[in-house]
């Protein structure tokens, strides 16, 4: 049930976001790699997962919350 929230949740993320985290968790690239690729600098890269994070987290819940009511 949670696997199937996360993926609800993942499929609301800008393709940006998703390919990062693609990158990130299953390509297991350390974030100079995907900021070479983005043409961007580490810290952003960082930025935006950690935000990106922050939004599946909360989808998460609120589809949680959903399915409470």
């Amino acid at each position: 049930e949670q696997e199937e929230y996360l993926h609800q949740a993942i499929k609301r993320l800008s393709e940006r976001e998703q390919q990062i985290l693609q990158l990130y968790y299953k390509e297991e690239l350390q974030l100079k790699e995907i900021a070479y690729i983005y043409d961007i600098s580490v810290p952003r890269v960082s930025q935006i997962h950690g935000k990106t994070l922050l939004k599946l987290r909360e989808y998460i819940q609120e589809a949680m919350q959903e399915e409470d009511l």
